[in-house]
């Protein structure tokens, strides 16, 4: 009874902790305008001044909006002033959006058409810290109440891996000597370290899924990086990238590298789990018979794995393919402009999948087989 108000108190004191980190939080994202370089307006009063229809070359109609925007600045030396903008948008959204009362938008001073009154501006974005903030709190009341104890040491990973990542690409940024590959090597390994550790703990189980995770992950690194060599990069299209000022091809393996990572360490960490479960509730288990079940339960969730993996990357063209089906592309341009890098990311991380099978098969039982070597 003792250690049950003791476990209750604890958690009373966690609510009430979370409370106060989710009151903090919303009460910073409304009121940190002064920690952003950029002016920030937030829209008063808006007036819909015309509308037009607009047909393109392929005779695809369109509706054009004007919206004449009143709006008060939030910070910088002009704070408090109203501020005059005009924004343009279409029915379809494709370029631009429309802007409603309340907003809060970072805008670009223009000095020269100051008025006794106004100030004018031009848009250049959106502040959107108070939606990412809402998603953020959905995630991690998410997490805790499904996972508990597990799922708060996945935010705590989660959060890790997110800071690891960011030093990581401003290391590549600042110096461009270092190979990306080599970044995203040291990344894979502690994303996966950390991942598994925090969540799993510290036992044979989450080290038998760590090391599958990253042999299978170089191992389909190896293969897809052959399989390129030998094709000499056909088919994949890298115009999205003609941007970049380093070398795409070695941004496009640094991102299979980590891309695929997610789904190879899930079935190394489902693998294990399982075998090792398997063989706690009963320790006259055979061997051949740990195998069989681990390679049942890989083909298993290997399908739907492998369909996460594709639908997770094709899902970010939808955009681009349903502008080019508008436009009235040729499908076969159309399809191998846009999915071409994310059809290889996800045959990439396709093989990783399908090579973890087989290597968190056999590195379970080999952890297992230590541990029943050490009784």
């Amino acid at each position: 009874m003792q250690k049950l108000r003791k476990l209750t108190s604890k958690q009373g004191l966690f609510f009430i902790l979370l409370l106060f980190l989710l009151f903090t939080s919303v009460m910073f994202v409304n009121h940190n305008y002064s920690f952003y370089d950029r002016p920030i307006a937030k829209v008063t009063q808006i007036v819909l001044l015309e509308s037009e229809s607009i047909t393109d070359r392929h005779n695809n109609e369109d509706m054009l909006f004007k919206q004449e925007i009143t709006a008060v600045l939030k910070n910088g030396e002009a704070k408090g002033q109203k501020i005059h903008l005009v924004n343009s948008y279409s029915y379809s959204g494709a370029y631009d959006q429309e802007y409603r009362v309340g907003n809060e938008l970072f805008v670009l001073l223009n000095k020269s058409l100051v008025s006794n009154t106004q100030l004018s501006g031009i848009i250049t974005d959106v502040k959107r810290d108070k939606h990412a903030l809402i998603i953020a709190w959905i995630f991690i009341f998410a997490l805790l109440i499904v996972g508990k104890k597990q799922g708060l040491f996945a935010i705590i990973s989660f959060t890790i891996n997110v800071l690891i990542l960011s030093v990581a690409l401003d290391i590549y940024v600042k110096y461009s000597s270092i190979n990306l590959l080599v970044i995203c090597g040291i990344c894979i390994l502690l994303f996966t370290i950390t991942s598994l550790l925090f969540v799993s703990g510290f036992n044979e189980k989450t080290y038998a899924a760590i090391a599958a995770t990253l042999v299978a992950t170089l191992t389909s690194l190896a293969i897809t990086a052959f399989v390129f060599w030998i094709t000499g990069d056909k088919g994949l299209r890298y115009e999205e990238m003609q941007f970049l000022t380093r070398p795409y091809r070695l941004v496009f393996m640094g991102g299979l590298f980590i891309g695929s990572l997610g789904a190879i360490m899930d079935i190394a960490i489902t693998l294990s789990s399982s075998i090792f479960t398997l063989y706690e509730r009963d320790h006259q288990i055979s061997i051949k018979a740990l195998k069989e079940s681990g390679m049942d339960i890989g083909r298993d969730i290997m399908g739907t794995i492998t369909n996460i993996l594709f639908l997770a990357y094709v899902c970010g063209s939808i955009p681009m393919l349903v502008l080019s089906f508008k436009n009235v592309t040729p499908l076969g341009f159309t399809f191998s402009m846009n999915l071409s890098l994310e059809v290889a990311r996800a045959l990439a991380g396709g093989i990783g999948i399908v090579l973890t099978i087989p290597i968190g098969v056999y590195m379970s039982i080999f952890f297992i087989k230590r541990k029943q070597a050490r009784l």
